[in-house]
């Protein structure tokens, strides 16, 4: 997983609300067993993950299911380590002016997983 997903990745995040899914596409990165991706709090995912945590996830030759947990804002203390980590990442975009850290609605997702299947090199392997 981190040798494919711990660097700046795009994969399909899909929330529910009201039994309709949403999926969208996310810059995210992996490491110890979540994905992480920075995002706008009052953003539909955030939204729906307020009323059902359930998120699915796919990525090159990965699938899988998680909880989505919203870190909060991206300054914060709590949040140091994985934002340096999420600076350094995302460094080829995260200064384009997207992205705006002085606002406190810019904060961290955290897809921590919870079952998936990945292939690597004709290998299969679920957890």
């Amino acid at each position: 997983m981190t040798e494919r997903f711990g660097k700046d990745m795009v994969i399909a995040l899909a929330t529910a609300e009201k039994g309709v899914p949403y999926v969208r596409y996310v810059n995210a990165c992996y490491e110890n067993g979540a994905f992480y991706v920075i995002t706008y709090a009052l953003s539909n995912k955030i939204k729906h993950l307020e009323n059902n945590p359930v998120i699915a996830i796919a990525g090159e030759w990965f699938t899988a299911h998680g909880r989505g947990i919203n870190l909060g804002y991206f300054g914060k203390e709590e949040n140091h380590r994985i934002a340096k980590r999420l600076k350094e990442v995302f460094s080829e975009w995260i200064d384009n002016g997207h992205t705006d850290f002085g606002d406190e609605n810019t904060v961290i997702l955290c897809v921590e997983l919870t079952d998936g299947l990945l292939i690597s090199h004709g290998t299969r392997y679920e957890f």
